[in-house]
């Protein structure tokens, strides 16, 4: 009996000891490092390329335009008539063209004011219409212009805008002179603005000397002219402008 006892004690020592749970061992905790930063490069910065042309400079105070290449300081304007001129530089000289009837066209040099000045230039025209020269331009209070015309007369001209795109004339003087044939215009016509007059010259020959105190301009811009008739279309060249002293 005692040995039976002894054998069953074991079996539950045994038993006892086999209900105890095996433990796992532990495992180290895992780290997820964040990943290393690649280092970006930098884009340069490129300046923009420049959009404008240089502004170009204007020709001096005194002058000759032979119109060999444009040039940006003629500024041109129209006065009645429905259709647009065109003008263009061709073989050295400004051409004018005028496809409606009762068209006037003014080009006028932007690039100084002058009080006293002499415009001389040497133009052509077909057989219908005027070609002149402008002085003491001023776009509120007027402008002084001189036109030959194909019918062989000339005339002097107080004009003003009114509105942009209409302009009124006053009749200065109106006359014809055996140094203008009719028919087509070519002429080295002048207009000199001297003081309180208005001179004329033709082919270096002076046409008249008109009084313009009434009108008071007293200083302005230069330019040039061109007009349609009835009959059309009006071509006029210009060979050269100068500007030069009296």
């Amino acid at each position: 009996m005692k040995k039976i006892l002894l054998t069953g004690c074991l079996l539950l020592i045994t038993a006892c000891q086999s209900a105890t749970p095996t433990l796992a061992p532990e495992s180290a905790p895992t780290t997820t490092l964040p990943p290393t930063p690649v280092p970006v490069a930098e884009t340069p910065t490129i300046p923009p390329a420049p959009t404008d042309s240089p502004t170009p400079a204007p020709p001096p105070l005194f002058f000759t335009d032979e119109f060999d290449t444009p040039s940006t300081f003629w500024q041109f304007f129209q006065t009645g008539g429905t259709d647009a001129p065109l003008t263009a530089i061709e073989n050295g000289q400004l051409r004018v063209d005028i496809s409606s009837p009762d068209t006037w066209h003014l080009g006028i040099h932007n690039a100084h004011t002058y009080s006293n000045i002499l415009i001389r230039a040497k133009i052509s025209a077909s057989p219908s219409g005027s070609v002149g020269l402008v002085c003491r331009y001023n776009e509120t209070q007027g402008w002084y212009e001189f036109n030959v015309a194909s019918d062989g007369t000339y005339s002097a001209l107080f004009g003003q805008w009114l509105a942009p795109g209409i302009a009124k004339y006053l009749p200065l003087a109106t006359d014809a002179n055996s140094g203008l044939n009719p028919g087509n215009i070519n002429s080295e016509i002048g207009l000199s603005c001297q003081d309180n007059f208005m001179i004329l010259y033709v082919n270096e020959t002076l046409l008249r000397r008109l009084d313009v105190t009434r009108y008071g301009l007293a200083e302005g811009n230069i330019g040039i002219s061109a007009a349609s008739f009835v009959e059309t279309p009006l071509t006029a060249f210009f060979d050269w402008v100068k500007v030069s002293e009296e």
